[in-house]
């Protein structure tokens, strides 16, 4: 008592006043303290065993004692328990009372706070005295009640209490089996209240499957009828809810499953039950629910369904569907709640494994409201709600049939392709992994047939997923961990990226499929709604090729970078197949396509794929997959080889029939192949056939630079694999020898030859081939290989070589672009050709064969191929076995076409220009041979058969006959002078050309007539330097005497001087060699035998002057001094050296007939405008060749009024101070001659400038005073043959 008044001393007065409400006053004082709660609320059991059940204690204290009791339970735990569980008797009695006062208790809230209170006491205790007490209590009052009435509180207690301690469902059903009976008898009670709580203890008692297997008898016999019938009109939600629950459990097993969707196994007596409703079915009643707007009464209706589907769509389905649910669930896919949404796909998901689910088209009804939803939930953040909507669709894209539409507008179609797509790029892998099945089954002719075919959306779609792929695999090598990472971790990173690209290959494939089944429909070719004049977009070639495009691009290096890590057959075939489509799906695009394959050594992977996975016979559909793209391949490759003919149809069918019976029998290894390639012994036919698709994949594997095997090996192969035919006596296919022959020609090292035996079987195989080209394939080394055996060549060697021009492509021009600076860089091609051309030079004589007898475009290609190599090759001396060959070529043909040359062959000009060419790579001083001479006489016969219109013959031949003038000795000279004299036909021909000078002209007839002047100043100069007389004698000699001329040329004075004073445009080569012409004449005072001058129509009566000047006249001269000063001032280094030349030959012709007259052209002002003009040109101009003979003239002339005696001396001054070693040798000679023209005529009065001139004198080089040419004097300019030193002298 102490304790007490103690412990309530210093409480404050509220707080007293609620303690005491907790306890009994009236008994408390005896009450030990043990029963007693230490803390607040200061609760005492004993008070609370007292005050519960006392009728006279108001029902409010009873109710704040419990919801006390509660909180203390809630928040003090292991106290109260303590407390309660002192005395097992205090603790059963206490249960007792809060039973009693359960039962006794018509309010609502204390039965909530005693149910609430007993379920926590007896699961904190787990005392099974109390438990079992608890449940004898409940028993006893259920039996005890006349009626139900009162026995909500008692089964909601014994529903919760189920609830919280799940094993009594056992206990209640093995040791309280009447009670069945009483829950039956509150299910038929009018009271939705205890029939929900009847419910809920059904449903827990049926979540055991011990439990439920005991109450299968009672569900069957009296629970099923009534309980669907309660379902069915439920009006409160508590009860539909609980009714839901208890199917739910009910659900999970087979057996009540079947019960429910199949009432015929029903007993009589349980339709018979009060209450039942007999017409009463699961679909209908759950369809009901599913109309009502409760969202929970909704979602739970949808699971149920579910629950049922999943046991066997098959057996169920058709009930849910005749009931016409789908529809209904199509509809609240548009609902606001995810969980809702969720619910009904994944419901759907399983309705439509039923066929009857399509034929009554709910699909078609439903596909909007699937993408519909589709879109909206992507647009949230629930990754379930996402891969079940997309499980959902592609459910229904993959099992909708084909007879039925399901996208009844491109629209939707578009609207389908555009959720997709978002879905593939989703950041969720899982998400993301659905989109790509959902994608594949959406790629189905069917459902994109609806026009227009949207291919700009498809495309989008197919980007969208290669590039989340990319991203996905380069995401995980990004990630790769470093270090001693787990391989198991590593593994499922793999294998996780190998089933994701799976997967996207699988979508892909799909769209390969969907373009070629739209290649055989009209209507799907492009948009039939396009207007006519409207750029086609969206057409389906555009789509195949972006197909190809992406494969090459993604698919490609995806697969090839997984390759890396580990290989997957499924993946392999699956990528395979692809590639066997894109051949189909772009057919323009086969043959480069398979060449790109090819050259990336898919070759080699498809074979070692076969070898790996396809032995015996695993993996067949690999096996076969394989082998059509290899057939594919094969074929592509074999039709259009490149830089060589195409086989035959005839040759294709049969090779085609070869790979397609032999290619599946090949999975061995590449050293297996080798050796069944190199065995010798007798071969049937299976097995020969064998052997040549493996010698054609070596083939074309080596053709495109995939050599996975050794070429000694594969060498040594090759010659057995032809030995054992040759055994046997067999010919193979033209296709497999010109592999044979190729692969030799690749493998043969260069040191290694082969064997007499082989070359002998060769050859014995190759004269059974019509034509080479049909085994002939277009490489360097084959060449080699044909060129390199006597036997082979002298047979074949001048066909090999037509092919291999014929077919090579190098960039000739480049080659021939001798102006370029520094020498381009030979292709490989023709580097082994040269090779070939300086071990074997008479290789030459078939090239120079080739050049008159192959097409034009060849023939180019051999010219330039020699011009290139005699340009390289100096050191090597071919002139004569080229001039010799050539010599009975140019006879033959003037034997065959002597009237008309110029149409014997297209090909002439390019021989005659390789002559040229020839005749230039001479060594100046070299006297001419016979053949020389024989040339000289059969080309000069060529030109006199030919008009002035054969340019293409005319400029080679001019050039040959001026070099051989220019680059002999004198007495060759003089030989081939007379020889070239003896042409009447080409005199002729030199004098029209002549004539056509002034005639408007392209720029070829200007080189020609380049050519012409310079050919006959040359000609001219050589008949009077021999004393040469005219004569109409025609000598039939090969070699006349240097005594006769046979034809003269005619030549117009006042025509020639028109010319240079009315010159073509960029024609200075032209004026240099009609003034190399007037020099020429002039020196020899016109007084040659070959030329005369002869007037242009009437002339008038000479004057005294014109008779001195004779045939000149004072005009003339007049008029050709202002040409050559108009010809100086454009400032051209070779034309400036023609002028000087003919000016220097003008005034001696002046001087010699009167001095008067030369001094006067001289001493001009004119002349002194023109040598500052020419001063004026830059630095040190002085020191350029025609500028210093320029002032040497007029130094002669003693014209001091176009140079002083002081620009003299400023001259000298700027010698004295330029660095003479670094001039030309045509400078130091003009230099040479301007001092010696200073001191001859005494004008080094100054002795510091005497000395200085002196000591420049002396350190000239001696060559200055020798009037030897330089040695590149002889050149090819705008292709006419130039002599620079016959030009300048």
């Amino acid at each position: 008592m102490a304790v007490r008044q103690a412990a309530t001393a210093g409480t404050p007065g509220p707080r007293r006043e609620e303690e005491a409400a907790l306890l009994f006053e009236r008994a408390h004082y005896r009450h030990d303290p043990r029963w007693l709660l230490p803390v607040t609320p200061r609760l005492c059991l004993a008070c609370a065993l007292e005050l519960l059940p006392d009728p006279g204690v108001s029902l409010v204290r009873k109710k704040h004692m419990l919801s006390c009791f509660q909180d203390a339970l809630v928040r003090h735990t292991s106290l109260v328990t303590q407390l309660v569980s002192q005395d097992q008797r205090v603790c059963i009695h206490f249960i007792s009372v809060l039973f009693g006062l359960l039962c006794s208790m018509e309010d609502g809230s204390v039965t909530d706070l005693c149910i609430e209170v007993l379920i926590q006491i007896t699961t904190q205790l787990k005392l099974e005295q109390t438990i079992r007490c608890l449940l004898d209590e409940c028993h006893k009052e259920l039996c005890n009640m006349p009626s139900m009435r009162g026995s909500l509180a008692t089964l909601t207690l014994l529903g919760k209490l189920v609830d919280a301690i799940p094993a009594l469902a056992d206990e209640l059903v093995m040791e309280h089996g009447n009670l069945m009976e009483h829950l039956l008898r509150g299910l038929v009670y009018p009271s939705e209240g205890i029939q929900a709580s009847v419910c809920y203890l059904y449903g827990k008692l049926y979540s055991s499957p011990v439990a439920a297997e005991m109450l299968s008898g009672h569900f069957r016999e009296k629970l099923f009828p009534l309980f669907l019938s309660i379902l069915d009109g439920a009006q409160t939600k508590e009860l539909q809810i609980n009714c839901l629950g208890l199917l739910r459990q009910l659900l999970k097993y087979d057996l009540f499953v079947s019960m429910i969707m199949n009432q015929d196994g029903l007993g009589e007596s349980a339709k018979n039950i009060e209450g039942s409703s007999g017409n009463t079915s699961l679909p209908l009643v759950l369809k009901k629910l599913l109309l009502s707007r409760d969202e929970t009464l909704q979602v739970a209706s949808a699971h149920c369904i579910t629950a049922v589907l999943v046991h066997s769509p098959a057996k169920h389905a058709s009930a849910f569907i005749h009931a016409d649910i789908p529809e209904f669930l199509f509809e609240h896919l548009s609902s606001s709640s995810e969980v809702l949404v969720w619910s009904s796909c994944n419901c759907l998901t399983l309705l439509v494994e039923e066929p009857l689910f399509f034929s009554k088209c709910h699909t078609v009804y439903g596909i909007e409201a699937v993408v519909r939803s589709l879109q909206g939930s992507l647009k949230m953040n629930n990754i379930e709600l996402h891969k079940q909507g997309l499980l959902l669709f592609a459910e229904i894209l993959t099992r909708q049939p084909e007879e039925i539409k399901l996208f009844t507008s491109s629209a939707m179609c578009r609207d389908a392709g555009r959720a997709l797509q978002e879905a593939v790029s989703s950041p969720v892998l899982e998400v993301a992994a659905e989109a790509l099945k959902a994608t594949s089954a959406f790629l189905r002719k069917d459902h994109q047939s609806t026009p227009p075919v949207q291919y700009g959306e498809l495309q989008a779609l197919l980007e969208a997923m290669l590039n989340r792929c990319a991203e996905f695999s380069q995401t995980l090598l990004s990630r790769r961990p470093l270090g001693h990472a787990s391989s198991r971790d590593s593994e499922k990173a793999i294998l996780q990226r190998g089933k994701f690209l799976l997967s996207t290959l699988e979508g892909f494939r799909s769209a390969c499929r969907l373009a070629i089944e739209f290649q055989s429909e009209p209507s799907a070719q492009e948009n039939p709604f396009t207007a006519p004049s409207a750029k086609k977009e969206d057409t389906l070639e555009a789509f195949s090729e972006f197909l190809l495009s992406a494969c090459d691009s993604l698919c490609i290096p995806m697969v090839m970078r997984h390759l890396e890590q580990t290989t997957h057959p499924a993946l392999m075939e699956v990528f395979l197949s692809i590639l066997h489509n894109l051949f189909v799906i772009v057919p323009h695009m086969k043959e480069k396509f398979s060449k790109k394959l090819a050259s990336s050594s898919f070759i080699r992977l498809t074979l070692e794929l076969k070898a790996r996975f396809c032995s015996g016979l695993s993996h067949s559909a690999l096996n076969q997959v394989c082998s059509n793209f290899l057939y594919y391949m094969c074929l592509n490759l074999l039709s259009a080889p490149e830089k060589t003919g195409p086989p035959s149809k005839e040759e294709l069918s049969a090779v085609s029939e070869l790979l397609q019976h032999g290619l599946p029998q090949i999975s061995s290894r590449s050293p297996e192949s080798l050796a069944f390639l190199s065995d010798r012994q007798y071969m049937e036919g299976a097995a020969r056939q064998r052997q040549y698709c493996i010698l054609l994949l070596f083939y074309l594997a080596y053709i495109h630079e995939d050599r996975f095997v050794s070429e000694a090996e594969l060498f040594e192969a090759v010659q057995s694999f032809l030995l054992s035919l040759q055994d046997q006596g067999e010919r193979p296919p033209l296709v497999v020898f010109k592999a044979s022959i190729y692969l030799l020609a690749i493998c043969q090292d260069k040191d290694n030859t082969l064997r007499e035996t082989m070359v002998s079987a060769i050859r014995k195989f190759l004269e059974g081939i019509p034509d080479l080209q049909l085994v002939y394939t277009h490489h360097p080394l084959l060449l080699r290989f044909f060129l390199l055996y006597p036997e082979l060549m002298s047979r074949y060697g001048h066909r090999v070589l037509e092919l291999w021009f014929f077919w090579e492509e190098s960039s000739y021009e480049e080659l021939d672009d001798v102006t370029s600076a520094g020498q381009p860089a030979l292709p490989a091609s023709l580097v082994v050709l040269f090779q070939l051309l300086r071990s074997i030079p008479s290789i030459l004589l078939i090239l120079l064969d080739l050049i008159y007898s192959s097409p034009v475009d060849t023939a180019h290609k051999v010219l330039i191929s020699l011009r290139t190599f005699l340009r390289r090759n100096e050191d090597i001396q071919v002139g004569g076995l080229i001039r010799g060959h050539f010599l009975l070529i140019l006879q033959r043909l003037l034997v065959e076409h002597g009237a008309s040359p110029s149409g014997a062959s297209g090909n002439l000009p390019l021989l005659l220009s390789l002559l040229s060419l020839m005749q230039l790579r001479n060594v100046s001083e070299q006297e001419l041979d016979s053949v020389a001479m024989k040339l000289l006489h059969q080309v000069s016969k060529l030109c006199g058969k030919c008009s002035p219109t054969d340019v293409d013959i005319l400029q080679p031949s001019f050039n040959f006959l001026y070099w051989s003038l220019h680059q002999t000795t004198p007495s060759s000279q003089k030989r081939a002078a007379a020889v070239l004299l003896s042409s009447t036909g080409l005199m002729e021909l030199l004098e029209k050309m002549l004539a056509l000078t002034l005639a408007k002209a392209d720029s070829p007839r200007t080189a020609l007539l380049c050519s012409a002047w310079l050919l006959t100043a040359s000609f001219s100069a050589q008949q009077h330097k021999g004393s040469l007389q005219a004569s109409r004698t025609w000598g039939l000699a090969l070699y006349p005497v240097p005594c006769q001329v046979h034809q003269t040329l005619s030549v117009e004075m006042d025509q020639v001087l028109k010319a240079l004073s009315f010159p073509k445009k960029k024609a200075a080569l032209l004026s240099a060699a009609i003034l190399c012409f007037l020099r020429t004449a002039l020196r020899q005072s016109f007084s040659s035998a070959l030329v005369a001058l002869v007037p242009s129509g009437a002339q008038p009566l000479p004057a005294t002057k014109d008779t001195v000047l004779a045939p000149l006249r004072m005009s003339q001269v007049r008029s050709l001094v202002i040409g050559l000063q108009n010809l100086l001032v454009q400032k051209d280094p070779l034309l400036s050296q023609a002028c000087v030349g003919c000016l220097e030959a003008l005034l001696d012709y002046l001087d010699a007939r009167s001095p008067d007259i030369a001094l006067h052209v001289a001493s001009q002002p004119w002349n002194r405008f023109l040598l500052f003009t020419l001063l004026d040109a830059g630095e040190n101009s002085f020191l350029r060749p025609e500028i210093l003979r320029l002032m040497t003239l007029f130094m002669r002339y003693r014209s001091s009024s176009v140079l002083s005696h002081e620009e003299v001396g400023d001259v000298l001054q700027g010698v004295a101070l330029a660095d003479l070693s670094t001039l030309s040798n045509t400078t130091l000679q003009a230099l040479h001659g301007f001092f010696q023209q200073l001191q001859s005529m005494g004008h080094l009065a100054d002795h510091s400038m005497a000395q200085t001139l002196q000591a420049s004198l002396e350190g000239l080089p001696p060559s200055t005073s020798s009037g030897q040419p330089p040695l590149q004097d002889m050149l090819c300019l705008g292709g006419v043959a130039v002599s620079l030193s016959h030009i300048r002298n």
